[in-house]
């Protein structure tokens, strides 16, 4: 699929004084979060929750900073979640993808909303198996 980065807005609800942050995010659907680098989990003063451990793709396992509330913007979406605190640029999982209905587009390396529910996040509560 390649490497994919989109621009989302990142911001702290808790603290509406704060100007939101926007970056490039690597979108990656087989990671699972939202990781934050410190820079902007400064910038947003985000609060720590707890400490997460964490596994790398090389398998070693790391205890990083959990922090949150943190508000993600993307186009007509948006959803709240939680962030570790990690790396040199934003990251965003399945779960943020998930929960705004995002689709990554990979001929054309972008990410964009579900086409299938332009005007609001579709979400899947309940499956049913034949």
């Amino acid at each position: 699929m390649g490497i994919i980065r989109t621009e989302f807005t990142f911001s702290n609800p808790s603290d509406k004084t704060l100007q939101p942050v926007k970056a490039l995010a690597l979108v990656d659907t087989r990671a699972v979060h939202l990781c934050l680098p410190e820079h902007i989990a400064i910038q947003l003063n985000l609060e720590e929750l707890e400490q997460r451990e964490v596994t790398l793709a090389n398998g070693h396992k790391i205890t990083v900073p959990y922090c949150g509330p943190v508000e993600i913007h993307f186009k007509n979406r948006r959803c709240f979640t939680g962030a570790m605190v990690m790396g040199d640029e934003p990251l965003l999982g399945a779960i943020p993808m998930e929960d705004m209905d995002l689709i990554v587009i990979p001929n054309r390396h972008t990410v964009d909303v579900n086409p299938i529910s332009p005007n609001i996040p579709m979400s899947l509560a309940k499956q049913t198996f034949s």
